[in-house]
This record gives C-alpha cells, sequence and structure tokens, in this order.
C-alpha cells in the first residue's frame, strides 16, 4: 500500500518542472474544458448539418434539372446526388476538424494566460515570504485589488507576519531585559564577595552583611529567570502582592549598592520614613535597585546618593536623589522611554552607549510601578541632581479603592519639600 502510495509521486516527479506548476495544472483544466464544450458543439453541428445536407442538396439538383428540362428522376441522378452530398460531407468534415485544432491551441494559449494571471497574486505571496528572514519581519504583502480568495489569503499571511514580528520583537525585549537586569546583582556579588575576600580584618559581622546582600541578589536573580521563562511561555509574568514596609525595601536596596557606590567615591544615605504599600517585594527591589544603580553611576566622586521614603496623604513614596549633572528638561519626556541613553558621568549626551547602558533600566522601573497602581515622576535641573520618586498607594487607600487610588499623585518633589509624614 505504501508503495502504491508513492508510485503516483515518483511518475509525477519525471515530468518538466514546468508541467508540475498549478499554472500549468490550471491551464490544462481550463482548455480542456474549453476544449471539449467546443468539440460537443462542433459535432452537434456536424451531425445536424449531415442529416439535412441529402435533402437540400437533391431539392437543388431536381430544380437545376427541371430549369434545364431534364426529368427530375432521369438517369444518373442518384450518383451525381450521392457525389455531391459526399463531397459537402468531407469539406464540412474537414471545417470541423480545423476548427477543433484552432479551439484547441486558442484555448491552451489562453488558459495559460488566464492561470498566470490569476496566480501572479500567489507569485507575490510566495515572493514576500522568500525576502522575509528571522531577523527583518517588516515586509508586507499589502495586495490590491477585490475582496476573494486571494486577497483574503494575503491578508491572511500579513496578520500572521504582524504576529511573528511582535513575537519576535518582545523576546528581543525580554532578552534586552534580562541582559540589563542580571547585570545589577552580579556586580551587586561581585562587589560585596571582593570586599570580604580582599580583607583579612574582616569581621564575622561584615561577613554575614556580604552574605546576607549576596543571597537578596542571587534570589533577585532566580526571580528575573522565572519571570524570563514565564514569558517566553507567552504568559505574563504576575505580580505577587503582599504588604510591605516602603522603607525596609528601599533599606535591602541601599545595602546592597553600598559597596558598589563606595568603589566609586560615592557615598549612600538614608532618610527613611514608615510607608506601607501593597507591592511585589521582589519587582519592586528591582525598581529601587535600578534607581540607585543610575544614580551612583552619574553621581560624581564624592558626592551623596539619598535614598528616602514616606507617606504623602494617599501615597507612599520612595525617592532616589543624586548629585550628578542634572537632566535637560527636554530630555526629560524621553529617559523612560527604552533603549534612551542619557549622559555618563562628567560625559556627553550618549556616551551611555560607550559605558556599557542599554537604556532599559528606567522603562523598567515604569513598568513596574505602573503595574502596581503607581507612577514615576523626576525633578531634575542641569547642575542640580536628579531626583526619581516612586509614588505607589499607600495600603489603606489601595485595599479601600479596590487595588487603585482615589487621584493622582503629588506633582512636587517630597525630597525637596520635605513631605510631611
Amino acid at each position: 500500500m505504501t508503495a502504491q502510495g508513492r508510485r503516483p509521486g515518483r511518475w509525477y516527479r519525471r515530468l518538466p518542472r514546468w508541467a508540475q506548476t498549478v499554472r500549468f495544472r490550471l491551464a490544462v483544466t481550463n482548455s480542456l474544458a474549453v476544449f471539449g464544450l467546443g468539440a460537443v458543439v462542433i459535432v452537434v453541428l456536424y451531425a445536424g448539418v449531415a442529416s439535412t445536407v441529402d435533402q437540400a442538396a437533391l431539392r437543388e439538383l431536381k430544380q437545376l434539372r427541371a430549369e434545364l428540362g431534364m426529368p427530375a428522376d432521369g438517369p444518373g441522378s442518384d450518383t451525381l446526388h450521392e457525389a455531391v452530398s459526399h463531397y459537402t460531407k468531407e469539406k464540412l468534415a474537414e471545417y470541423s476538424l480545423f476548427g477543433l485544432g484552432a479551439l484547441f491551441v486558442l484555448s491552451a494559449g489562453t488558459g495559460w494566460m488566464l492561470a498566470g494571471r490569476a496566480l501572479r497574486p500567489v507569485d507575490r505571496i510566495t515572493t514576500t515570504a522568500r525576502e522575509i528572514s528571522g531577523s527583518d519581519l517588516s515586509g508586507r504583502i499589502r495586495l490590491q485589488g477585490p475582496d476573494d480568495e486571494l486577497r483574503r489569503l494575503a491578508d491572511t499571511v500579513d496578520d500572521m507576519l504582524d504576529r511573528l514580528d511582535g513575537a519576535f520583537s518582545g523576546q528581543r525585549r525580554i532578552l534586552d531585559d534580562v541582559s540589563h537586569e542580571l547585570r545589577t546583582p552580579l556586580a551587586v556579588i561581585q562587589t560585596n564577595l571582593e570586599a570580604v575576600l580582599s580583607r583579612d580584618d574582616v569581621t564575622e559581622a561584615e561577613r554575614r552583611q556580604a552574605a546576607a546582600v549576596v543571597g537578596r541578589a542571587t534570589e533577585r536573580m532566580t526571580h528575573l529567570v522565572e519571570d524570563l521563562l514565564s514569558s517566553a511561555r507567552r504568559t505574563a509574568p504576575a505580580f505577587g502582592e503582599q504588604d510591605l514596609d516602603a522603607a525596609r525595601v528601599a533599606a535591602e536596596a541601599a545595602d546592597e549598592f553600598a559597596a558598589v557606590a563606595a568603589e566609586q567615591g560615592v557615598r549612600v544615605r538614608r532618610r527613611l520614613c514608615r510607608g506601607r504599600v501593597v507591592a511585589d517585594a521582589v519587582a519592586l527591589s528591582r525598581a529601587v535597585g535600578n534607581l540607585l544603580s543610575n544614580a551612583v553611576r552619574f553621581a560624581p566622586r564624592g558626592s551623596t546618593v539619598l535614598v528616602a521614603t514616606g507617606q504623602w496623604g494617599e501615597w507612599a513614596y520612595i525617592a532616589v536623589r543624586d548629585e550628578g549633572p542634572g537632566i535637560p528638561e527636554e530630555h526629560q519626556s524621553r529617559i523612560f522611554d527604552r533603549f534612551w541613553r542619557g549622559r555618563a558621568r562628567g560625559g556627553a549626551d550618549g556616551e551611555g552607549e560607550r559605558t556599557g547602558q542599554t537604556g532599559l533600566g528606567l522603562a523598567i522601573v515604569r513598568q513596574i510601578v505602573e503595574a502596581h497602581g503607581g507612577s514615576v515622576a523626576v525633578h531634575s535641573r542641569p547642575g542640580e541632581g536628579s531626583t526619581f520618586v516612586l509614588w505607589l498607594p499607600d495600603l489603606d487607600t489601595r485595599r479601600a479603592g479596590g487595588g487603585e487610588s482615589g487621584g493622582p499623585p503629588p506633582a512636587d518633589d517630597p525630597v525637596a519639600l520635605a513631605a510631611p509624614r
């Protein structure tokens, strides 16, 4: 049975390549249909004419003999009648065969051209599909014309390419985010381990402190890998909600970056007040860590980075302030865009590319905070440093409002104004 199933395929592969195309099959089918119908018409006409030619020829022969004064049924009349009838049928057959041959040639040529015209959109779809590569899915067919089956097929392929492009773009964003996120905890681990291992007079308390910091950084990387696997399965990583003290989250982040900041000649100072929020501890710690990483990177040597928390009305906040070069007003609307790179310490705009920045840190911060119903704000002036504030609905407001706050967060800088607690 299997061998029999392969025989047609083997026989078909012996044909020339052009004879294996859909265009050839359509042309043959159309030409045979037209030729068959034409042949039926010609055969019917031939039969009808042949059946009447004898009587017509006989009447004309009798009329001619009468005009010549000859008897209508005289000698030789039958022979002459048969000769005229045979000649007429013979010519009719010749013309019919010639017409059938011409009809076959015309139907085959016309069928080939019509099939090619009908399949032209398919060729366009094939060409576009071949031109599309794994790194560039921007090509589209965009077939114009009537809303027929081929137009719907082309639109379906375009929709599929849109979905594939979106999926691949999402994967690339995930890889960019993961590479950015892994860099920070790895730097924390390396710095704290080097700080402990490079000294002989390290106390037991310092070892425990370094071990705790390394443990939290390792836990952050573990959660990050879990988020990556969840995203790869096309399921959005859900944030686990729990009651948190914003001051504790900020303190742990400050502990992690204290050694990193010290290496850069920067001191991390804290001004922590209680602020209760409902959030995912790992995600919120990641957001604060990104702010601290940026602050340490941009802060000049010998300066101070301030981490502050507190509560203002219905909102709790976590703020990170540096004494860096500041952000021009025209750039402040872009700093949360993906892949936008600012200015490195003492450098010019765009130098962030040469210092290894990916331009994803602040975009991730905004994504995390907005997923918790909050917002992120920046207060900065060139030469005066920058303050980034994470506004989150406080615990009571979040519960009373069903997960949302009653109004927008304050527009002021809580660090500069020493907001009420």
